[in-house]
């Protein structure tokens, strides 16, 4: 009789899928419960592959070995920075049409800068002043978020969460329930009243525990003997940057004394910690707000900024890098794991990418011989207000910034002078100067329309109200900086363009494809996978991936 009653509990077990630990139904259901979306700030595709022998099990390896993985993922525009490059992702356009066009740029109306996510009509909830005027204004689209929020009447939660600000607003978009970063003044998550009017007491909660200067109290070490770091150079080489305190850029950083002399909290978003910090504040959200159990579709949006931080200052070739990377791979395998037991995998639809790529230090290429180098834009700038003076007899220049030449319109139609020849002169001139691979006038972009390449990608970065008259292009291998330690990104070329991509979970099958898609086609798959509609200026096409 006992024998009975114990086939027949193991037979009920079976067929409701319920297991000792109480983890959750992994009956594939016809929508996916949640959908995140992961950015990595400043990954390229290699990187996948660099320290594939060091990941663990969990991560990276996880998603290649579960997931269906693009190997051929590109941006198609430049700039690849990291405002636009969340816009993209999540609008399935470029900044021709979703309006963002850098992280800040010359506003053409106030003759200012403008930050892409400034917003002085909102004010901060949980942090300073300052870092809380936020909100998605300038995103001149809907994103995947804000079409779920209509397709279901509000019902689904969509929520942001990044250590930047940019990373956090635009990737959720304009009707998401919230959008969370981090506040390097007082070391806490916060918002603004954009969202709501006051923060949810767990996410109170979770700044009450002080994460951010538990982490500032110890050292980074390397999780490896520094000799086995074989993917990168000596700790000690002249491409890098020490933190300020340091006298050179060695492990181990000691944080608590460079936090004397750095700005406290900013520090910890330089370090792998930054990462550790995102993702146990996206975990606690994601319970505290119940994500994936409620009757629609929820989404979260999830950016990993501290390997931006980090590689801008230390460079591709860095044991930074390469540590930081090994302890991000520590906590997707955290979050995937958690996944399994919040929903299981079956009812969570994934996706993982980056925002860029990066270059490797231009002077550590010119060392080997590969043509290299660094562009002074302040000097370009200066060469160009010279020769408009020369030529025209005017100051017509308002700024060079961003790679971009902003003419006084409103000066040339005071002299009489055409638009297109002072674009075109302008131009021509800039192709003369050392470093420059392409000079693009506003005119040649609104009058193309087969271009490819180079151009083709120009064009889908330039929004004819925000954008400048002339794009340059600077030639591969060169970047806008004078340093000679760390790297940076923003260019056309492969090394900035070519980001991985990884679905994994609600009906993906593991495979892999070397089939080129674009960056704008995440969000078009998403809508359709979801049966709603795509993004309202959304351009991209469906992916072939292989679905169950």
């Amino acid at each position: 009789m006992k024998k009975n009653l114990l086939i027949s509990l193991v037979l009920l077990c079976f067929v409701s899928n319920c297991q000792a630990n109480d983890a959750p139904n992994t009956v594939l259901s016809k929508k996916p419960k949640l959908v995140i979306g992961i950015v990595i700030d400043q990954m390229r595709s290699d990187f996948v592959y660099r320290y594939w022998d060091k990941y663990g099990q969990g991560g990276f390896k996880r998603l290649v070995s579960q997931g269906y993985f693009f190997k051929n993922t590109h941006y198609n525009y430049v700039p690849t920075y990291t405002a636009p490059g969340h816009a993209a992702i999540y609008t399935g356009t470029t900044p021709v049409v979703h309006g963002i066009i850098a992280n800040t740029w010359f506003d053409k109306i106030s003759h200012k800068k403008v930050y892409c996510t400034d917003d002085l009509d909102v004010q901060a909830l949980g942090g300073s002043k300052k870092a809380g005027q936020m909100s998605p204004k300038n995103l001149l689209t809907t994103t995947i978020g804000d079409q779920l929020k209509l397709a279901t009447l509000q019902k689904a939660k969509v929520i942001g969460i990044a250590l930047k600000d940019r990373g956090a607003i635009l990737a959720a978009g304009h009707s998401a329930n919230a959008a969370y970063w981090f506040d390097s003044a007082s070391g806490a998550w916060m918002s603004s009243d954009y969202y709501m009017k006051k923060l949810p007491s767990w996410v109170n909660d979770f700044n009450q525990q002080g994460l951010a200067r538990r982490y500032l109290a110890q050292s980074w070490q390397p999780l490896l003997p520094l000799a086995h770091y074989t993917e990168s150079l000596a700790d000690d080489n002249v491409f890098e940057a020490p933190f300020k305190g340091e006298a050179k850029p060695v492990f181990p950083h000691h944080l608590a004394k460079l936090a004397e002399n750095n700005d406290t909290f900013g520090l910890l978003k330089s370090t792998p910690f930054g990462n550790s910090l995102t993702n146990a504040f996206a975990m606690k959200a994601i319970q505290a707000e119940n994500l994936g159990k409620n009757a629609v579709t929820d989404m979260l949006t999830i950016s990993f900024s501290a390997t931006d931080y980090v590689g801008h200052q230390f460079a591709p070739q860095s044991i930074e890098v390469e540590d930081t990377y090994l302890r991000l791979d520590q906590e997707l395998a955290r979050l995937l794991s958690f996944l399994d037991s919040w929903l299981g995998k079956e009812q969570v639809l994934l996706f993982l990418t980056a925002d860029h790529g990066v270059i490797e230090n231009p002077s550590y290429l010119a060392s080997l011989k590969i043509p290299a180098g660094n562009i002074n834009e302040s000097q370009i700038t200066q060469a160009i207000q010279q020769f408009l003076h020369d030529k025209f007899a005017a100051d017509l220049l308002l700024s060079y910034s961003n790679q971009q030449v902003f003419l006084d319109i409103a000066k040339l139609n005071t002299l009489k002078l055409s638009r297109t020849e002072v674009e075109k002169a302008v131009a021509d001139f800039l192709l003369e100067q050392q470093g420059v691979a392409s000079a693009i006038t506003r005119t040649a972009l609104q009058q193309g329309s087969d271009e490819k390449g180079l151009q083709r990608n120009t064009r889908l970065g330039h929004h004819l109200q925000r954008s400048g008259d002339v794009m340059v292009n600077y030639a591969p291998g060169w970047i806008d900086s004078t340093k000679k330690t760390g790297t940076t990104h923003g260019s056309p070329y492969n090394y900035d363009t070519h980001v991985p991509l990884f679905w994994y979970g609600w009906k993906v099958t593991q495979g892999q494809s070397f089939q080129a898609v674009e960056i704008t086609d995440i969000a078009t798959t998403l809508a359709l996978l979801l049966d709603i509609e795509a993004p309202n200026g959304s351009f991209g096409q469906f992916m072939p991936l292989q679905l169950k």
